[in-house]
């Protein structure tokens, strides 16, 4: 994979807004990953063989073979009715989620392409199976509106940034169990409150959110086959991406008021809830869990906040206004992290068995 994108008048193609909000590169946007794979390729999964076994099958019977159609539970959206701050927002957690989705799809068919690890290539083989159709069925959504990502296009187009192997594992872990705790977080709270369920793509979660906790699943075993993933010097790695998945959806979220006020959820609660959900679900494979009751912790999120906001701004701004503005924000979002980062965290005894099943 070139590590380098094209620019996107050089590639030839008309690019619509969605694709370009794709293709967009910054610290809150997904990325494109690519990573050692040959690395990947000699993992030895035979200290955790039972459970790989048991959970690859469960991946090949293909639980939600036909779930991601439209049906007569897909009611009709009056995307031109609906009001402009929240179509905005809403268009924009769909592509960010739809360039999620493809970024793992993207990530595992390049391993199972690559590999000769026959474990390796299988769990893959599945893996970018589910999340071509998690990205194919949030496009078709876009599509209603005309708004359409050019997936294709974004293989070219997205630049992709290599991460070691175990940085993949972690990154990966987090991104889904917290996706799973999102989804699941959200069905639950409409399942109650149907009258905030503005669009009908809320009612696929519960079974969506499961494919996201087996991905998590396999990522945790792939980490228990070597224990040095998980102790030494790897504590603090562990330490930072929990930090830094957390903080992001903090910041992302908050971005978004109208959406959140639309589905009936205050956001502190919500990302708070969704944390709680992913630190127990994480205490299967962590040393430990981040102390997110900590009394540090909500106002360096906030300071953490304020300061993409104050980016967001020095960035329109332009000129040397705007430069001294990135610099002074970005300072102030680095005193944010760390402050979050030396938080002491809460030991957790890893359990022999990582194997969890969905319990929300």
């Amino acid at each position: 994979m070139n590590a380098v994108s094209p620019d996107l008048h050089e590639t030839g193609e008309a690019v619509n807004e969605t694709t370009r909000m794709a293709t967009q590169e910054t610290l809150l946007n997904p990325r494109f990953y690519t990573t050692d794979f040959d690395e990947m390729d000699r993992i030895d999964v035979t200290p955790v063989r039972k459970d790989w076994d048991a959970l690859l099958a469960e991946m090949k019977s293909d639980p939600n073979k036909g779930h991601f159609k439209k049906n007569a539970d897909w009611d009709a959206v009056d995307w031109q009715g609906m009001d402009p701050g929240l179509r905005a927002e809403f268009i924009d957690f769909l592509v960010s989620s739809c360039t999620a989705e493809f970024s793992g799809c993207v990530l595992y068919k390049e391993m199972k392409r690559r590999g000769r690890n026959p474990d390796i290539c299988e769990l893959f083989s599945y893996m970018s199976r589910d999340e071509a159709r998690h990205a194919g069925f949030i496009n078709d959504a876009l599509r209603e509106a005309g708004i359409a990502v050019n997936l294709g296009f974004l293989t070219k187009a997205k630049k992709y940034t290599y991460f070691r192997p175990k940085f993949i594992y972690y990154a990966t872990y987090l991104s889904e169990k917290i996706g799973y705790a999102r989804y699941i977080t959200i069905f639950r709270h409409l399942e109650a409150h149907p009258e905030h369920r503005f669009h009908p793509i809320f009612k696929w979660f519960r079974e969506w959110c499961n494919d996201e906790f087996r991905h998590g699943e396999a990522f945790a075993l792939l980490m228990k086959t070597d224990p040095k993933l998980t102790s030494g010097v790897n504590r603090w790695w562990i330490k930072f991406f929990l930090t830094a998945v957390y903080s992001t959806m903090w910041v992302r979220d908050h971005a978004r008021e109208d959406f959140h006020r639309a589905l009936g959820v205050d956001i502190d609660w919500y990302d708070q809830e969704v944390f709680r959900k992913t630190s127990e679900i994480s205490k299967q494979v962590f040393p430990f869990t981040l102390d997110i009751d900590s009394p540090r912790w909500k106002p360096a999120m906030r300071r953490m906040e304020a300061a993409f906001v104050g980016m967001d701004a020095a960035k329109r701004r332009g000129g040397i206004a705007g430069w001294f503005g990135r610099m002074a924000a970005g300072a102030k979002g680095a005193a944010a992290f760390l402050s979050l980062y030396t938080i002491p965290v809460v030991p957790n005894t890893v359990p022999a068995n990582p194997r969890l099943q969905p319990a929300y």
